[in-house]
């Protein structure tokens, strides 16, 4: 039977023993008759007949289980032998027979079948109770390997398995091993039905998987022997105060129209090609003039439907390559001087480049609708079948506009620009992009601009006339704030290395502080790295007129190596140690931190050596150098003068961190930017932090300015920076800087392996 009985279609029962065992199975499901007394009298009905069947009653063999009915396996005896094909025949089927098993069946669908508690076949682990009789052989040939498997492990009567039936078979009759026929001529719906209940249904889909999750959202319990702070609670860093009496210049532009007007024969800015050579030299006389054409030209030349195209505080597009610094001085003060807001970009290279697409979308936040460029940089961008620059993937659509001087209009005589003091005023636009990948654009006003000018002019020491070699990208950062902006406050003369050239000869800006006797030059680590690389042969180097090289990067753990080693290979050309001063920028901030000369009252430089352990704590542990698990760290110089330091703890609200506790760096001062671009909710987060006490308390008045540089405030008020917010990876509870993998790389690059602790 499909519930209880053993595959009987392949035991020669007599026909009135089936009927007996339909009425049985009828009496069960009505409940006319317990289990205990159906076992019983189906026993006794079976008595005869048990070597035939032996092992397939549950009730008559408890243990030895015969497996699922898929495998369709016939229980025949050693000792019995086949029967003929044609023995069978018609004896033991009746009309009572079927329905009987009909009426059942219908009561067996009406019970509830349990189900398996995982995705598993039920018939692997069900024993003949769950038979059915096979299918006819054209719709379901037998399964013959589901619970093989099994049999292995199990004691079992010897089984004989189904042989398959050969393609084309066509007839109602399967054979097993032993011979004995097997008839499959049963009712396709009764069939159908068997099926469905053999068949599990399925169950949920998280039945399917065994995890951890909620062990992995238990919080970690910190290590009782895990280093802690110690020291006292912090106070904020006051930076020495902007000097009293300096006849400051009222503005950037009063500067420039100063110097364009008196001394405009001074070299301002000079431009080397990929060959080491001047190709121009831009006086300060040109410069200004050149910045009022275009001004005259953006505010008055320039019209859509009758009307002017650009008013006064509108932003535009500067968009040069790292080989011009000429025409985006021009064209950054003539925006300027026209009270628009440039925003300068990298030059696109193809239409959906996707860093450019990421510069569309701070181009249409900032509702730029004219890009400034070049004649040759407008050649090389991609162009549409109408001749026209090609409109970029994410970018807004634009209007360009050459700046050479024939597409240039000369302003009257009676025409002056605005330049009046600095205000609140946006003065540029900075983008920055995030470890995401997305760009956002940093506001920086008019005062902020100046201050940041007379911060660093006094913190470098920069005087009238000086030269300055800058190798550093001149659009943005500590490039733009010492080669374009401070420069010309201070009437200094800049020498610009393109960077297609310090590829070809690494050596090209120490050879230009030889020959234009440069007194400051601005570079970063790794071309301090690569000129050690190309410095062999050359004899006739001196840097004995250097009295501040500016490392710009010198926050990253790496930047000390560089440092070391290239005072070690130049000391001897003239390098004197007190002239290398690395310093700390960042996008928010502008410059946090600077060391000073010694001319100027700056401290000796420090270094720390300080254990990685304690660090992934964000603790400052001091160790010995011999150990292989430490991180050496320089300062990076005191705060900017007129700047208030202070460090707060990395998560959770603002609370000043210990002494001897690693957090962000905040600054308030006049020197910083102002906000993100149109982005009030992250500009709040960031620029209006309010650092307090561990009472609760505000430590200021006015609000601190985070910038995103994770350090501490070492002896002498000096600055150490150990990492980036950006760069940080969070483990556990521990804390991994990316700046120090970097670092690690580099130191053990040589000899092929990493340390263990690092």
């Amino acid at each position: 039977m499909a519930d209880r009985g053993c595959p009987l279609e392949a035991v020669p029962l007599p026909a009135e023993v089936r009927e007996s065992l339909a009425e049985l199975e009828l009496e069960l499901s009505e409940g006319d008759i317990t289990q205990k007394g159906y076992e019983k009298k189906r026993a006794k009905l079976l008595a005869r007949y048990i070597p035939l069947i032996q092992g397939v009653d549950p009730s008559l063999q408890a243990e030895n289980r015969i497996p699922a009915p898929s495998q369709t396996t016939a229980a025949v005896p050693k000792q019995q032998k086949p029967r003929p094909t044609s023995s069978r025949d018609e004896r033991f089927r009746s009309d009572v027979h079927t329905e009987a098993v009909q009426a059942a069946l219908a009561k067996y669908k009406e019970r509830k079948m349990p189900m398996p508690s995982k995705r598993r076949s039920v018939l692997v682990h069900s024993s003949v109770e769950t038979y059915t009789p096979p299918a006819d052989v054209h719709s379901a040939p037998p399964d013959v390997t589901t619970g093989l498997g099994e049999l292995s492990h199990r004691e079992h009567p010897q089984l004989a398995s189904v042989r398959g039936v050969a393609r084309g078979y066509s007839g109602s009759v399967l054979e097993t091993a032993g011979g004995v026929p097997v008839n499959s001529r049963v009712s396709s719906k009764i069939q159908q039905l068997l099926n469905t209940l053999k068949r599990p249904k399925r169950p949920p889909l998280k039945e399917f998987f065994v995890d951890d999750f909620e062990e992995l959202l238990e919080v970690q319990q910190p290590d009782p022997n895990q280093p802690k702070p110690e020291g006292s609670q912090m106070v904020v860093l006051r930076g020495e105060p902007l000097a009293v009496g300096v006849p400051w210049p009222p503005s950037l532009l009063a500067a420039l129209q100063q110097w364009g007007t008196t001394q405009p024969k001074a070299p301002c800015l000079t431009a080397l090609d990929t060959a080491g050579k001047a190709v121009y030299t831009l006086t300060y006389g040109k410069l200004w003039s050149r910045s009022l054409k275009l001004a005259y030209t953006l505010l008055n030349k320039l019209t859509s439907k009758n009307e002017p195209l650009l008013k006064p505080g509108d932003r535009v597009a500067l968009v040069f390559p790292n080989s011009d610094p000429v025409m985006f001085m021009v064209a950054f003060y003539g925006c300027l001087l026209a009270d628009l807001v440039p925003v300068p970009i990298e030059v696109p290279l193809t239409r959906k480049d996707a860093g450019s697409q990421q510069v569309g979308f701070l181009l249409g936040s900032c509702g730029v609708a004219l890009a400034l460029t070049t004649d040759a940089c407008q050649k090389g961008l991609p162009k549409a079948q109408t001749g026209e620059v090609a409109t970029f993937k994410g970018w807004p659509p634009l209007s360009w506009l050459v700046i050479d001087g024939k597409h240039l209009t000369k302003p009257p005589k009676d025409w002056h620009p605005q330049t009046q003091d600095a205000g609140a005023g946006t003065a540029y636009i900075e983008y920055k992009t995030s470890k995401e990948g997305s760009t956002v654009g940093v506001t920086v006003s008019h005062a902020s601009l100046l201050a940041q000018c007379q911060a660093l002019t006094q913190a470098c020491g920069y005087s009238e006339a000086e030269t300055l070699t800058n190798v550093l990208d001149f659009k943005r950062d500590a490039g733009l704030w010492h080669g374009v902006l401070t420069s010309v406050m201070n009437r200094m003369h800049v020498i610009s290395i393109p960077y297609a050239l310090m590829k070809v000869n690494p050596l090209s800006w120490i050879q230009k502080v030889c020959s234009y006797k440069a007194r400051a030059a601005l570079v970063k680590s790794r071309d301090m790295h690569w000129s050690l690389l190309a410095q062999r042969g050359q004899r006739d180097v001196s840097l004995s007129s250097l009295r501040v090289l500016i490392v710009a990067d010198g926050a990253n753990p790496w930047s000390i190596s560089s440092c070391d080693a290239f005072l070690n290979v130049f000391q001897s050309r003239g390098l004197r140690p007190e002239v290398i001063c690395p310093c700390a920028t960042s996008p928010e901030a502008l410059t946090v931190a600077i060391r000073r000369p010694p001319d100027l009252g700056g401290p000796p430089p420090k270094k720390a050596v300080l254990s990685m352990n304690g660090l992934s704590f964000g603790v400052i542990r001091v160790d010995t150098e011999e150990k292989l698990s430490v991180l050496t760290v320089q300062d990076v110089g005191q705060v900017l003068p007129g700047a208030d330091v202070c460090v707060v703890k990395v998560e959770g609200a603002p609370y000043l961190c210990k002494t001897d506790e690693v957090g962000e760096v905040c600054v308030s001062s006049s020197t910083t930017g102002t906000a993100y671009y149109g982005l009030l909710g992250i500009t709040k987060s960031v620029f209006e932090t309010v650092p307090v006490t561990a009472g609760g308390m505000p430590v200021s008045d006015r609000p601190f300015t985070r910038t995103g540089l994770l350090g501490f405030i070492g002896p002498d008020n000096l600055v150490f920076v150990v990492g980036k917010l950006d760069g940080l990876m969070v483990v556990g509870v521990r804390r991994h800087s990316a700046d120090d993998i970097v670092a690690t790389a580099l130191a053990v690059e040589p000899m092929k392996f990493v340390y263990r602790g690092r």
